[in-house]
């Protein structure tokens, strides 16, 4: 079991490393043709909660299918701890994506469909299964929950401040919000909508967050729990 899964880990950090190249190639190439500034969409393209979650996800599938050919028994509790984050954040990005985004037209010219379907909806399930089933899970503290709110906070802030200076690629039009639930010129409030949907995808961090470390306490697999008020 612990190796199939492994097999599993490294195929599918392979597959989203090919999807964000991808998509990132086939931006390049299109923005260079329109005569774009690049340096400003490499910027924008890390910019996207869904990039970073995946990058993040790459890394984890790999130290996780490691230890599974490496070892036997629980994983490091700092391993699943950031396999936790990961997993809320891509989980959380999926849930979004499907509520908030699947209907908004892509770029075109430059959307890779196959791509954009593994980063939002290909790699959540597979890590939520991961998470559900893999061997090595060890149980967690509830104050891994602040870790789990850490980056988003961060990357809000980051992203409300930077937008309204970012400018389109191609265009160069300002300003540049990476989802436009985040562009009070485009939200039927202003900022009040940008403000509820910020809440929203928090509460909904939050609520992924604690069911990922409920699982991880529930289904120890043979190592005691921790301190209910830890």
């Amino acid at each position: 079991m612990r190796i199939g899964f492994g097999i599993v880990r490294a195929a599918m950090a392979l597959l989203t490393i090919v999807a964000i190249i991808a998509q990132f190639a086939t931006s390049v190439n299109f923005i260079s043709g329109k005569g774009g500034n690049i340096a400003g969409y490499v910027v924008n393209f890390f910019s996207f909660f869904t990039i970073d979650s995946n990058v993040g996800y790459v890394v984890v599938l790999a130290i996780g299918a490691y230890l599974l050919f490496a070892r036997t028994g629980d994983d490091p509790e700092w391993f699943t701890a950031l396999r936790a984050v990961i997993t809320t954040y891509m989980v959380t990005t999926g849930v979004v994506y499907n509520l908030l985004l699947r209907n908004i037209p892509l770029p075109q010219g430059q959307t890779v469909e196959w791509s954009n379907e593994v980063l939002h909806v290909v790699g959540p399930s597979y890590l939520l299964l991961d998470w559900l089933f893999a061997p090595g899970r060890a149980p967690l503290r509830r104050r891994v929950l602040w870790w789990v709110v850490g980056f988003p906070i961060v990357w809000a802030i980051y992203t409300l401040i930077r937008a309204p200076f970012g400018a389109d690629p191609v265009t160069g039009k300002q300003p540049w919000y990476p989802y436009p639930f985040l562009n009070p010129q485009m939200s039927p409030n202003g900022y009040l909508s940008v403000a509820f949907y910020v809440l929203l995808i928090a509460a909904v961090i939050l609520c992924v967050g604690y069911g990922v470390v409920w699982v991880s306490r529930r289904w120890r697999g043979g190592r005691p729990l921790p301190a209910d008020g830890d």
